[in-house]
C-alpha cells in the first residue's frame, strides 16, 4: 500500500508537518511557490519583530541559539531560526521550490459513495482507501504544469497571504481614477529592502488599515521620511495595541495566557462545572479586561491620537485583534511623521483620497492597503471540486468547520494545519502536526463522521459567538490550552504538562511544555 504524502506550503506549519511525517518514516513532498521557506515571514518587512517573546515562539525540540539575546527577535533572526530548523531536520531535501499548487482534486470514489460513508474516508484510516488526490503544480519559472498523485494531502497555506482583501468602491471612486500608485501590504512587504526604501522615499504615503501590518508599514514610512513627508494612517476601527516591553509581555502572559485565565472564559464542549465556574468568575474576567485597558491608556496616548478602541480588551483578545506596536511608534506620531485619521469610508480622486468626516480631500502619492486577506476563500479555491468547495465555505455566514481544527469530516485523506488563529501560531501548529503524525502512524482513531461533524460544528458555533464579526479568522486564542488538552487526550498523554498544581494553573504554557509528544 502506497503512502505518498504531499504537503502544500513551507511556512512554519509546513515545516512542522514535514518534520513530523519524516519522523514516522514517511517521505513527504513539500510544494512551495516561493524561492525560500518561511511563509508569511518571507513576505515581512525587515524591520518587523516577533509579537511573541522567543520563549513562546520556539520549536519544542529546537531552542533559539544562545546568541539571540533579544526578547523579541528581528525578521532576519526569525528567518535564520526557521532555516536552521529545516536544515537540522533535513526538511530542505523534501521541498520543491518555485512550485505553486493551483488545484487539488480527489479521484477514486463518487460523491454518492462518499455521502454514504459512516467513517471518514470510508475506513476511518488515513491510508487504505482506493481514492487518490491529484495535485496540480505550476512551475513559477516557466509556467509548466505537472500533476502529482498522493494518498494524503496536508494543507499548510494559512490565512494571511495569497488572496488580498481589497475594499470595494463605487464606480469612478476607486483606484482606477487615482494618478498615484496603489498596492496591498503583501506586495509592499515582499519587496527587498532597497526597492522598498526607494519606493517610499520622499513620497506622501497613506496606509489604509488598523492592525499589525498597518502600524508596521506606517512606522517604516515615518522612519524613512520623517515630518517632511508624513505618513497618513486611515483606520476604521482602532484595536488594543501593546508597547513592546517586558512588562506588557508579562501582563499578557500571566493574565491572559495561562490555565487559570482560561477558567474565566466559556469553552466549547466544556463540562457543566467549568461553565458554572466561568459564570462565577465573570466579574474577575471583566476586572482583568478593565485593568489592562487602564494600563494601556496610562502607558500609551490612545485617546489623544484617536487610537482608543470602542471594543473592550476582552472582545479584542477573544477575536485575535490585539498586537504589539513597533518600537517608538507613538514617538513618530508625537513628532508628526505619522498622522492618524479615523474614517468608516473613503474614496479616490485623481490626486488623492476623500474620507468621510472631512470636507477637503487630501493629496497622496502612494496608497497601501493593509486590509488583510481572504484566507477562507483561498482555502476554498484550492479545491477543484464544487462539492468540496461548498464543504469549506457553505455561505457567507459560516466559517470553516474542522474536527480538532485539522480534519474536515467530509473531505477524505486530507488535513489542514495551522489554519485557526492563535497568539502563538508556532506552538499551535506544532501540536497539531504531532497529532496528525499520530493519526498517520495508526496510533489515533477518529470518531464517526456524524460525531466529528457534531464536534466541529460545536466549536465553529462557539468561535463565531465569541469572535463576532471577525469569526472567519477562527480565533482560539483565549482557550488555546483547553484546545491543546483535547489533542493531548486524543494522543493518550496527560494534558497537565507542568509539575505542581500552582505551576500548572498560573505559569504560562510554552511549546517546550509539549516536548516529547512523539508517535508511539
Amino acid at each position: 500500500m502506497e503512502k505518498r504524502v504531499v504537503i502544500i506550503g513551507s511556512g512554519v506549519s509546513g515545516l512542522l508537518a514535514c518534520k513530523n511525517t519524516l519522523k514516522i518514516g514517511l517521505n513527504p513532498i513539500v510544494f512551495e511557490a516561493e524561492e525560500r521557506i518561511g511563509g508569511v515571514w518571507s513576505h515581512t518587512l525587515e524591520s518587523t519583530r516577533l509579537q511573541n517573546s522567543k520563549e513562546i515562539y520556539q520549536f519544542s525540540d529546537f531552542p533559539w541559539p544562545s546568541s539571540i539575546k533579544n526578547t523579541y527577535p528581528t525578521h532576519n533572526q526569525v528567518m535564520e531560526y526557521l532555516e536552521s530548523y529545516a536544515q537540522h531536520f533535513n526538511i530542505f531535501a523534501c521541498i520543491k521550490f518555485n512550485s505553486k499548487v493551483i488545484g487539488i482534486e480527489y479521484f477514486g470514489e463518487s460523491n454518492e459513495e462518499m455521502d454514504s460513508w459512516a467513517l471518514w474516508s470510508g475506513t476511518g484510516k488515513p491510508f487504505g482507501s482506493k481514492g487518490k488526490w491529484h495535485v496540480k503544480v505550476q512551475d513559477t519559472k516557466n509556467c509548466s504544469i505537472q500533476v502529482y498523485h498522493a494518498e494524503f494531502v496536508v494543507l499548510c497555506i494559512g490565512q494571511f497571504s495569497g488572496l488580498p482583501n481589497i475594499p470595494e468602491f463605487l464606480p469612478n471612486q476607486g483606484p482606477e481614477v487615482f494618478k498615484g500608485k496603489v498596492m496591498h501590504s503583501e506586495d509592499f512587504s515582499a519587496l527587498d529592502n532597497s526597492t522598498a526604501s526607494e519606493l517610499i522615499r520622499t513620497k506622501r504615503i497613506t496606509v489604509v488599515g488598523s492592525h499589525k501590518s498597518a502600524v508596521d508599514i506606517a512606522a517604516e514610512c515615518a522612519n524613512a521620511n520623517g515630518v517632511m513627508y508624513p505618513c497618513t494612517m486611515i483606520q476604521r476601527n482602532a484595536h488594543w495595541f501593546f508597547p513592546r516591553d517586558n512588562l506588557s509581555g508579562l501582563l499578557l502572559a500571566f493574565l491572559c495566557y495561562n490555565r487559570f485565565s482560561e477558567l474565566l472564559v466559556y469553552k466549547p464542549g466544556e463540562t457543566f462545572l467549568l461553565s458554572f465556574l466561568a459564570t462565577l468568575l465573570a466579574p474577575l474576567r471583566w476586572g482583568i479586561s478593565k485593568f489592562i485597558e487602564i494600563y494601556l491608556r496610562w502607558n500609551i496616548p490612545l485617546k489623544k491620537y484617536g487610537m482608543l478602541p470602542k471594543s473592550s480588551f476582552l472582545e479584542d483578545i477573544s477575536s485575535c485583534q490585539i498586537a504589539m506596536l513597533p518600537d517608538k511608534f507613538y514617538d513618530r506620531v508625537e513628532e508628526g511623521s505619522i498622522i492618524i485619521k479615523n474614517s468608516q469610508s473613503l474614496s479616490f480622486f485623481p490626486e488623492g483620497l476623500i474620507i468621510n468626516g472631512e470636507n477637503r480631500p487630501f493629496e497622496t502619492d502612494l496608497v497601501i492597503f493593509a486590509t488583510g486577506f481572504k484566507g477562507d476563500e483561498k482555502l476554498k479555491n484550492i479545491f477543484e471540486s464544487p462539492v468540496f468547495q461548498n464543504y469549506i465555505i457553505g455561505s457567507p455566514t459560516t466559517t470553516v468547520s474542522l474536527y480538532r481544527q485539522i480534519i474536515h469530516p467530509r473531505i477524505p485523506q486530507l488535513a489542514i494545519i495551522g489554519y485557526s488563529e492563535n497568539f502563538s501560531s508556532l506552538g499551535y501548529s506544532e501540536i497539531e502536526s504531532v497529532w496528525l503524525s499520530h493519526f498517520l502512524d495508526g496510533n489515533l482513531e477518529l470518531p464517526s463522521i456524524r460525531d466529528m461533524e457534531e464536534e466541529a460544528n460545536m466549536w465553529a458555533d462557539h468561535i463565531k459567538q465569541v469572535t463576532g464579526r471577525y469569526f472567519r479568522r477562527a480565533c482560539i486564542s483565549n482557550f488555546n490550552i483547553y484546545y491543546n488538552d483535547q489533542l493531548c487526550k486524543d494522543m493518550g498523554y496527560n494534558p497537565r504538562r507542568k509539575k505542581g498544581l500552582l505551576a500548572d494553573l498560573f505559569i504560562p504554557y510554552t511549546p517546550t511544555d509539549y516536548s516529547g509528544l512523539t508517535s508511539k
